[in-house]
């Protein structure tokens, strides 16, 4: 059952959802999962935003996600796992969406042109437009790795793939973005040092 926008509040998130969990669901008390979701959940967010370029459906996909920890049958105990367990729930949300968004309109591209973008930033600056131009499955990549600064076996395991294949898939998402950039005049700067 997939929560309706606006549904829940995040502050009331954790008592609604553990009084709500099935049973061998997530064992977490309310102060632990409050001190969770106050670490994670800005990251989360941001993730959310960036892959699907939609924050009121990054929001959704938010307590969404939060939701389906909860109710989890065998979610990590461990923080650091059971935040990468975190982002592979909203991964597969993110695909979810992307599939049946496809399925309902095939003609419209995947990522609809931003018309409601702030005028009064700066386009040499802000990659937004750029990163909206990837595949979804390019911006997760990217965002895991550069701004989460996941390792290439928790970027892994968050998008369900092998990891010996991160390597080039994020070479090709990094590749693709750079080519974007430079049809764009973005030049690249030259440091004297090997980027690899």
């Amino acid at each position: 059952m997939q929560a309706q926008a606006g549904s829940l509040d995040p502050a009331e998130l954790p008592l609604a959802s553990t009084e709500a969990a099935p049973v061998g669901a997530l064992s977490m008390g309310e102060g632990e999962f409050r001190a969770f979701y106050e670490r994670t959940a800005p990251h989360l967010r941001a993730y959310l935003r960036r892959v699907s370029g939609d924050s009121t459906l990054a929001d959704d996909m938010l307590q969404e996600s939060y939701l389906r920890l909860l109710r989890a049958p065998a979610a990590p105990a461990e923080d650091q796992h059971r935040k990468n367990y975190l982002f592979r729930i909203a991964t597969n949300l993110l695909r979810d969406h992307f599939r049946a968004a496809r399925r309902m309109a095939p003609e419209i591209p995947e990522v609809a042109a931003r018309s409601h973008a702030a005028r009064d930033f700066d386009r040499r600056h802000d990659l937004e437009p750029y990163l909206l131009q990837l595949k979804p499955r390019e911006r997760e990549l990217l965002w895991l790795a550069y701004v989460e600064g996941y390792s290439h076996d928790e970027i892994a395991e968050s998008l369900k793939c092998r990891t010996a294949s991160i390597r080039s898939m994020l070479f090709r998402a990094r590749e693709r973005l750079a080519g974007l950039l430079r049809a764009h005049g973005w030049k690249q700067e030259s440091s004297g040092a090997d980027p690899s």
